[in-house]
């Protein structure tokens, strides 16, 4: 199954990074946050990756065309400059590079790849700052028992911040801690049938316009998740995932098991 990443954003809210780099590009260890996004996909077989660029796309091309297997693998060094890799991460990875337009939203970034899916009955697509130990395949098991033309991952929001129950005048009347509510945000890791395309217009951003056409035609579902969910948006939330990755707490990398598995052998 083929996954579209969206990775041309200015990714304003980082701009301690991204003035010199994309955000997608900023790393958590030694690898960017793409890369965990793209791996994670991989441990569960889907290695066809079209990714939709924009903001300093030439960064990111470069990166995978300069790729460097030794930095997140095992591997023996010999004579000085001989290497032998104990495991690869991209190898068998297919990725197509597509510039979608420097300023284009999200809806029209995904429509520029539209001809890059053809054939494809059902695909998967998801922003390229989100992080998750979900099962993917009990999930694409339930797209299909619902069969739908399109879910997103429903999750709880991590941000710590206040919800305000006011009168017009302004005298308030309640204010809570935003996990206290039983409120739900979108955390990407859409799938899709193909169908989707015919909801998208011209201009429109994916989750307002033809999210509400899909909803009138009940043809799209939330999936509840209440596992690990981190998304890098903010400083805030980079530095959090850093320490989360020098603490050896990465439950998103759910690859980790096979791959010492694989380096035992």
């Amino acid at each position: 199954m083929k996954v579209v990443l969206f990775c041309g954003g200015l990714g304003a809210r980082m701009r301690e990074y991204s003035e010199s780099i994309p955000k997608p590009m900023v790393n958590i260890g030694y690898r960017p946050i793409l890369w965990h996004v793209m791996k994670y996909y991989a441990h569960y077989g889907h290695k066809d990756f079209i990714l939709c660029l924009g903001y300093k796309a030439d960064l990111i091309k470069s990166y995978f065309l300069n790729y460097n297997e030794w930095l997140s693998n095992n591997f023996s060094l010999s004579n000085g400059s001989k290497i032998e890799l104990f495991n690869r991460d991209i190898q068998d990875w297919n990725i197509t590079f597509v510039d979608t337009g420097l300023t284009a939203n999200i809806g029209q970034r995904f429509k520029a790849v539209q001809k890059y899916l053809e054939g494809e009955e059902v695909f998967l697509a998801n922003y390229s700052d989100g992080l998750t130990d979900l099962d993917l395949p009990t999930y694409i098991n339930h797209f299909y028992q619902r069969d739908k033309i399109g879910s997103f991952l429903c999750v709880r929001p991590s941000q710590s911040f206040h919800l305000v129950d006011m009168h017009e005048d302004g005298l308030v009347k309640d204010i809570q801690d935003v996990k206290q509510r039983d409120i739900w945000i979108n955390g990407g890791y859409f799938i899709f049938k193909k169908e989707i395309f015919n909801y998208i217009n011209r201009g429109e951003e994916l989750v307002l316009e033809p999210f509400q056409r899909l909803i009138a035609k009940k043809e799209l579902f939330a999936y509840r998740y209440t596992g690990f969910f981190g998304v890098m948006d903010t400083f805030k939330e980079k530095q959090q995932l850093d320490d989360m990755y020098a603490q050896g707490e990465r439950p998103w990398e759910v690859w980790r098991d096979k791959q010492l598995e694989v380096t035992d052998v």
